[in-house]
């Protein structure tokens, strides 16, 4: 029996320790959430404004949280336990991605994940999330100390991705013969044809109502980025007028493991 009780009382012991390592739900609710104050208030306030004006025109939450340690955790387990318990996305769609930020401190590496809600991991697919978002448009500014820089650019891949504006075969495309950032071309001629097409499409899509769009600033955004110019991946690119009102809350998403992170 003394066995039997021992048993219990570790595993509830060990249960509530563990849920200890996942941050509480911000309250209020707040999909930018700079635990590690790597951000300037205004860069919070710029990425939140961005990312509300989404998640109230598609219905698709995207939730930064940035954090001091991992607490021995796995990035990667600690980035889905936070959608699962905050309920990032909305019920029954699934549609929910958590980005996990550990900045670099003392001889531990920064990492970052890009966690996937169920409903989502079709049009943004493992393959995509880490070569395309992570170590492309990512690592390269995180490199440089660029907290901000690398949120903003991956966000807005994300976003446009969730929301139709090109697919993963796409961008894929687009990127091919780019590694991460600052790597040589190759085949620069091609791809400035594609960047140009893609340009046009754009252009042209953007005649259409209503609605999220990036239309406009993201493709410009892509194309510096593959002819290697130096521009931030922050708000100078943004549509976003910041005019929608305050975060409604999470809706309870779930997520099933489909998402990609990296290190530098």
């Amino acid at each position: 029996m003394k066995q039997i009780l021992l048993i219990l009382f570790l595993s509830v012991f060990t249960i509530s320790v563990y849920a200890q390592d996942i941050p509480e739900r911000p309250n209020p609710p707040r999909l930018v959430n700079d635990m590690a104050n790597v951000l300037s208030d205004q860069e919070e306030m710029q990425l939140e404004s961005e990312l509300v004006q989404f998640s109230d025109q598609t219905n698709t939450q995207i939730c930064i949280v940035t954090l001091p340690t991992l607490n021995g955790m796995e990035i990667s387990d600690l980035s889905f336990k936070i959608g699962e318990k905050w309920g990032v996305g909305q019920k029954g769609k699934n549609n929910g991605i958590v980005v996990v930020y550990k900045p670099k401190s003392g001889n531990e590496k920064g990492q970052v994940f890009v966690a996937v809600g169920y409903g989502l991991e079709g049009v943004i697919p493992d393959a995509v999330a880490n070569r395309n978002v992570v170590d492309y448009a990512m690592i390269p500014y995180f490199k440089q100390n660029d907290t901000y820089g690398g949120l903003s650019a991956g966000t807005k891949v994300l976003m446009s991705l969730a929301a139709g504006e090109f697919t993963a075969a796409d961008y894929q495309k687009a990127t091919s013969g780019k590694k991460s950032g600052k790597d040589k071309d190759s085949g620069g001629g091609f791809i400035l044809v594609i960047l140009i097409i893609i340009v046009i499409v754009s252009l042209f899509k953007g005649g259409r109502g209503g609605g999220y769009s990036s239309r406009g600033s993201l493709p410009f955004w892509l194309a510096m980025g593959l002819l290697g110019s130096g521009n931030r991946g922050g708000g100078s690119f943004g549509g976003f007028s910041g005019g929608s009102g305050g975060f409604g809350g999470f809706g309870g998403g779930s997520f099933g493991g489909g998402g990609a992170g990296g290190s530098w």
